[in-house]
C-alpha cells in the first residue's frame, strides 16, 4: 500500500508541475496576443498621423514594412506558443489519467482489504457461534 501511496504522491506532483507549466505558457500566449494588439494599435495611430501630416506620409511605407515584419514575428511566436500549449495540455491530460488510474487501483485495493476483513470477521463470528451451539 505504501508503494501505491508513493505513486499517487508522485503523480500528483507531476500533475501540479504540468499545471504550473501550462499556466506559464498561457501567460506567455496572453502577453504575445497583447503585443500583437499593441502593434495593431501602433499601426492605426501611425496611419492617423500620416493622414493628418503630409510629411509623415513619406515615412509611412517604411513604417508599414517594419510593422509588417514585427507583426509576422509576433504571430510566429504566438503560433509556436500555441503548439507548446497544445503539447502541455496533452501531457497534463495524460498525467491526470495516470493519477486517476493509481487512485482507482488504490481505492479498489482498500475495498478488497475491507471486504476480506469483513469476510474474516464473519467467519470468526460463525465459528464462535458454532462453538457455542456445540457446547450448549
Amino acid at each position: 500500500m505504501k508503494a501505491m501511496a508513493s505513486l499517487i504522491r508522485i503523480s500528483t506532483h507531476e500533475v501540479e508541475t504540468l499545471q504550473k507549466r501550462l499556466a506559464e505558457i498561457v501567460d506567455r500566449r496572453t502577453a504575445g496576443e497583447l503585443k500583437l494588439a499593441i502593434l495593431e494599435a501602433e499601426g492605426e495611430s501611425e496611419l492617423q498621423n500620416a493622414r493628418a501630416d503630409a510629411e509623415a506620409g513619406w515615412y509611412m511605407a517604411g513604417f508599414r514594412e517594419g510593422l509588417k515584419a514585427r507583426k509576422a514575428a509576433a504571430q510566429s511566436t504566438l503560433d509556436t506558443i500555441a503548439l507548446e500549449e497544445e503539447g502541455a495540455r496533452d501531457a497534463l491530460a495524460e498525467a491526470f489519467e495516470a493519477l486517476k488510474k493509481y487512485e482507482h487501483v488504490a481505492e479498489a485495493t482498500k475495498q478488497a482489504a475491507r471486504k476480506e476483513a469483513g469476510r474474516r470477521e464473519t467467519a470468526a463470528l460463525d465459528e464462535l457461534g458454532l462453538r457455542r451451539a456445540a457446547r450448549g
